[in-house]
């Protein structure tokens, strides 16, 4: 992260440290064409979606070989590590290969977005202040970023305040993110699939882009 952010002084020291600090490139060089949560979990991800409203030209972050919408958006654009994952993404009208941890920046053109997406991948950020500018500078006032994840990972990537945390905690954290980054409105959060024996938990937090004055 920049020593000159002090937006991360909110932040115990090494929370975004991680066990294994080897380049991300590596460790994702190889296609996983795998999915990380379960059936029940992608449809409820899928029908979020649709209730959020995110059907115009959408940016799925931290992206792979298939992105999760019930009703396919107009034009898909997917960020991910991986660039045979990424164009294994049939729903996908483009992709971009880019490391965010390494260059929190978006190669996209100002207000060019009418939404966002990351499903289980927030854990992964660790520079996620300026990730979430970059995001707010990319899509349409009033555009939603929403995050979803569950309560699985790769632990030797994901942030150590995250594997330090609980569920209701990491709730906590992305909405965090968004109250210290710059142009966001009010955040929403909900368990969208309580855990239960056998199945994976679902948690949402999203907010809008702030309109303009």
């Amino acid at each position: 992260m920049s020593s000159a952010d002090q937006r991360y002084n909110n932040f115990p020291p090494g929370f975004f440290d991680r066990r294994d600090e080897v380049d991300d490139a590596a460790f994702y060089d190889a296609p996983r064409l795998v999915t990380h949560i379960d059936d029940r979990a992608i449809g409820a991800v899928g029908e979020l979606y649709d209730e959020l409203g995110l059907h115009g030209r959408v940016l799925d972050l931290c992206g792979s070989w298939i992105s999760h919408f019930s009703t396919p958006p107009r034009s898909l654009i997917v960020q991910g590590m991986n660039g045979p994952e990424l164009a294994a993404n049939e729903a996908a009208a483009g992709a971009v290969v880019t490391d965010l941890n390494r260059y929190p920046s978006l190669p996209f053109a100002d207000q060019s977005f009418d939404g966002a997406s990351c499903c289980v991948s927030v854990d992964y950020l660790t520079r996620p202040l300026e990730v979430f500018d970059e995001v707010a500078r990319v899509l349409r006032p009033g555009s939603i970023w929403l995050h979803t994840f569950s309560n699985r990972c790769f632990p030797t990537k994901a942030i150590q305040g995250w594997l330090a945390t609980d569920d209701e905690q990491h709730v906590a954290i992305v909405a965090t993110y968004f109250e210290l980054s710059q142009g966001w409105g009010d955040v929403s959060a909900a368990t969208v699939l309580e855990p239960h024996r056998g199945g994976d938990p679902l948690y949402a937090v999203w907010a809008a882009k702030d309109e303009l004055p």
